[in-house]
């Protein structure tokens, strides 16, 4: 099941106010878990950029007020500069279960850099601008298929599953 399925949650909005994507999925995970009673699964994720101290970090998606590709030449124009351009996509899934209060992390973490400019028309957010570790070509350029198998995501949700096989 997914929020969809939920019609009085799928409007619900969670503040993001933890300092750590582990912090955010928790947030998520519980609030969505005490709201339906179930166990729950929800993530954060984003994008760590090594020079500029892991920036931007858990603000991914809210530093800069603008589309994907806006925000993806804001960043450059932050590393125009800038010779080091290690970066890492980090995801942090939270399975909740609110009857024990228990909860679970995994984490998958995609190291690599940022390109000179945008590459590429698949995915979202990043894809653009992140080379992978490997690599030659941007997330959007290799296509889904290929960003899902290396994925920060993917490595949290195969840590995920199982656990859950384990569990279940």
């Amino acid at each position: 099941m997914s929020l969809a399925d939920f019609a009085e949650l799928k409007d619900l909005q969670v503040a993001e106010t933890g300092q750590t994507f582990q912090e955010n999925a928790l947030l998520k995970a519980r609030f969505y878990a005490q709201k339906s009673g179930l166990a729950t699964i929800a993530t954060d994720a984003g994008l760590m950029v090594s020079v500029l101290a892991g920036f931007p970090g858990v603000d991914s998606k809210r530093w800069f007020k603008g589309t994907d590709a806006e925000r993806n030449q804001a960043l450059l124009k932050k590393l125009a500069q800038q010779p080091d351009r290690r970066a890492r996509f980090v995801t942090v899934a939270c399975f909740y279960q609110p009857q024990t209060q228990q909860k679970s992390f995994f984490t998958g973490e995609v190291r690599g850099e940022i390109s000179q400019q945008p590459q590429g028309k698949t995915g979202f957010g990043y894809d653009p601008i992140f080379i992978p570790q490997g690599y030659q070509q941007t997330f959007a350029q290799l296509g889904l298929e290929t960003k899902n198998q290396l994925s920060h995501r993917a490595q949290a949700m195969k840590q995920l599953k199982k656990h859950l096989k384990k569990l279940f």
